[in-house]
């Protein structure tokens, strides 16, 4: 971004009868002059960052929107023109440059949430830890305890709920619930991902290409 940018943000001052004012964190107006100068120097600090990190963001926005525009049309014209289509299921494209030094990733994550088949899936899991009693394997109670918690977020331990599914237990319950947990899965939406990879030469690692301020 070009240090000339000009930042979209105002200064904050609001003129009234000829005078400066500012509203101050409680919403009250306040004289330009008997604000201390070292919180206006905040103030005028606050606002140029932040000014440019809002430039920078809808820059960025304005990037990924191209990105996938250009990603579809190439798309596209290479079905138009050849009758084929690039990549596997669900959108997910693969581009490399000629010389295979540079690679744009497309994925396509569904968006997952659970139906009340969920408790029941819960209720005969419980049943199966029950009967099992001291036979059960200790790993598979932690498993399942963890699978069914609920983190800070609110959201089921989706991960661990797959692995359930990938049990091979030969009890009828358990069998039950596993049906119950597959028909409480909803795809719910699709969220599209792009990254950007390069390498010094063709036998070097690829390296991410960071588009993300805490990891710059």
């Amino acid at each position: 971004m070009s240090e000339t940018t000009t930042p979209a943000i105002d200064d904050g001052a609001i003129e009234i009868g000829g005078k400066s004012f500012m509203h101050d964190s409680s919403g009250r107006l306040v004289p330009l002059d008997l604000i201390k100068p070292q919180h206006l120097l905040e103030d005028q600090t606050v606002r140029k960052i932040v000014g440019y990190a809002q430039s920078l963001s809808d820059q960025i926005s304005r990037f990924r929107g191209h990105t996938f525009d250009d990603v579809t049309s190439f798309a596209e014209l290479l079905a138009e023109q050849y009758g084929a289509k690039i990549g596997g299921k669900k959108g997910n494209v693969t581009l490399a440059s000629y010389d295979g030094l540079f690679r744009v990733v497309v994925q396509v994550a569904d968006q997952l949430a659970f139906g009340p088949e969920l408790q029941v899936a819960k209720s005969l899991v419980d049943a199966c830890i029950t009967s099992w009693s001291d036979g059960a394997r200790t790993e598979i109670r932690a498993l399942v305890e963890h699978a069914f918690q609920v983190d800070k977020e609110g959201q089921i331990n989706r991960a661990a709920l797959f692995h359930l599914r990938r049990l091979q237990i030969d009890d009828d319950n358990w069998r039950h619930a596993m049906a119950a947990l597959g028909d409480a899965i909803r795809v719910v939406g699709s969220k599209q991902y792009v990254r950007f990879y390069r390498r010094a030469n063709r036998a070097a690692r690829w390296e991410p290409i960071t588009i993300d301020l805490a990891a710059a």
